[in-house]
């Protein structure tokens, strides 16, 4: 009975690491994306990602694609936890504060905006650039472009247990085991 005590205390900490869940959120433009991870490297596909506001209020739901990886519209501009939920009880979360997002326009700006762009400019010989449309595209561009660097990022950030971690964990715990050993040894002689 003591043996199998005795490999439940090594085994059990190893088995609990091996399933940690790492989250990594970005935003970008009017979007938040989520890359999700264990710690093995394995991507949390299928994971399901709730977003809650300040208040708790879950805004919104949904899950991990094949690579881990989500993405949504800000729903608002308050500290949003994003949590990861990889299932048998494992999760992660992270929170993106209100200020890294940027400021959300209501539907009415984004409608008069569109109204006033409708309208013909005067005929110049300087060609006309809608400032509002040129910086959506750099935007989409720059995303676009930028959407492989992070993911480079979060491979190198990953967190692997090395076999030295772990041979150094099984050492700490049979090292603790000796002392309690040594200890009630020692009442039982008293």
């Amino acid at each position: 009975m003591k043996f199998i005590n005795f490999i439940i205390l090594v085994f059990i900490p190893a088995i609990s690491l091996a399933h940690k869940i790492n989250i990594f959120a970005t935003v970008k433009g009017n979007k938040i994306y989520i890359q999700s991870y264990a710690s093995d490297g394995g991507k949390i596909k299928s994971g399901e990602i709730e977003v809650y506001d300040n208040s708790g209020n879950k805004l919104i739901t949904g899950k991990t694609d094949s690579l881990g990886e989500f993405s949504f519209v800000i729903p608002k501009k308050d500290d949003l936890k994003i949590v990861v939920i990889g299932g048998m009880g494992h999760r992660a979360e992270t929170v993106v504060s209100a200020d890294e997002l940027p400021e959300i326009q209501k539907e009415s700006v984004v409608k008069q905006q569109k109204i006033d762009i409708s309208v013909k400019p005067p005929k110049i010989n300087a060609p006309v650039i809608d400032t509002i449309l040129l910086r959506k595209m750099i935007e989409d561009v720059v995303e676009e472009k930028i959407h492989p660097l992070i993911r480079m990022m979060l491979e190198q950030k990953k967190e692997k247990v090395s076999f030295n971690e772990v041979v150094g964990g099984i050492g700490y715990i049979v090292g603790i085991i000796g002392i309690i050993a040594f200890f009630m040894k020692r009442k039982n002689n008293v």
